[in-house]
């Protein structure tokens, strides 16, 4: 056991764990469309407040969306060559992307088609990676190769860019807790970073295993960083009251390869094992400290790169290097489950 204390942040790290703990209950009712766009990986799904679910393919540098109703796909070009990485939809339906190679975040107009491009304010920042929203509609981004973590504000359209201080540390997954501060993975450096919104102060957390490769990251309500180790096979949290990092090793082992992951509104977390073929979405949760869901994806998956919950309907959307768009419907909540 270790102590750190990083920037007013105490690191608890825990030691010892054990083999993958039995699985109990069931699975959820998953369900694929087709991309009639063929091998472009749709992925990064988001779910608009009209109920349309927009992705990008990031292959073939488009961003679209699919009506679940009737099946129907839309689809607006990118300049080639956008490599778009991640979207986000803002309450009036504007579409923000991150121009992955071609260092830009975008914007497109969805009633008219129009584009506009907000490039990088410094050549080193040349792939912005992934954009999430604050509560006030500011944008923050990692830039995976160029080291940075950078925040937008579509008011002003300024970009500040923070650099991370471990070299080519690879910044990645990133989510915003109630206060509005950003974290995020290290995918390459074994750590979570977060910035001070206020003073754009960075601080690092080691992880417990220096080989560790973080993934994405989510933040529950209760303010728990929880991560996916890809390299390694695990889920682990870090208390956002004490510090305290606990690690569970995944249903599938070191060979799980969990990437994408969401929190439910019952704060339990899912991810997909992307070692086995065909790729698994897993359901573990914190109360009891059991993985309690295990559901094989039917098109098989090939990786699941990142997830969205969409908390009005209880539904899971993912896109997959099968050339799907998924969605996990977890159903209606049972009689005494909280919605708060």
């Amino acid at each position: 056991m270790k102590r750190l204390v990083l920037a007013g942040i105490l690191v608890l790290t825990v030691t010892g764990l054990t083999a993958p703990p039995a699985l109990h209950g069931q699975g959820v009712e998953i369900r694929e469309w087709r991309v009639p766009w063929e091998a472009s990986r749709p992925r990064d799904p988001f779910v608009a407040a009209d109920g349309r679910v927009w992705f990008v393919g990031q292959r073939s540098d488009y961003l679209a969306y699919l009506e679940p109703e009737t099946g129907e796909f839309r689809r607006y070009d990118l300049d080639r060559g956008s490599g778009p990485h991640n979207l986000i939809v803002g309450p009036e339906g504007e579409v923000w992307y991150a121009g992955n190679r071609a260092a830009h975040i975008g914007l497109l107009d969805p009633r008219t088609g129009a584009i506009t491009r907000f490039p990088m304010p410094d050549p080193a920042a040349a792939d912005p990676h992934t954009l999430v929203f604050d509560s006030r509609g500011g944008i923050w981004f990692t830039v995976q190769q160029g080291n940075f973590v950078g925040r937008f504000s579509p008011e002003s359209k300024r970009i500040d860019l923070v650099p991370v201080p471990t070299p080519s540390s690879r910044p990645y997954g990133i989510a915003v807790d109630e206060h509005d501060r950003p974290w995020f993975t290290e995918f390459a450096g074994g750590k979570i970073g977060t910035v001070d919104p206020e003073t754009l102060e960075l601080s690092e957390i080691d992880l417990p295993r220096a080989e560790a490769r973080p993934r994405r990251l989510v933040v529950t309500s209760d303010g728990s960083i929880w991560y996916v180790d890809f390299a390694g096979g695990y889920v682990g949290s870090i208390d956002g009251s004490t510090g305290e990092i606990r690690e569970w090793v995944s249903p599938g082992g070191s060979g799980a390869g969990p990437y994408g992951m969401v929190a439910d509104d019952l704060d339990r977390i899912w991810f997909v094992e992307t070692g086995p073929r065909p790729n698994r979405l897993v359901g573990f949760d914190p109360d009891g400290e059991e993985f309690f869901s295990v559901t094989d994806i039917p098109s098989g998956g090939g990786s699941v790169r990142h997830m969205f919950f969409h908390r009005a309907s209880r539904e899971i959307w993912f896109g997959t290097d099968a050339n799907t768009i998924g969605r996990a419907a977890l159903g209606p909540l049972a009689p005494g489950e909280a919605d708060d």
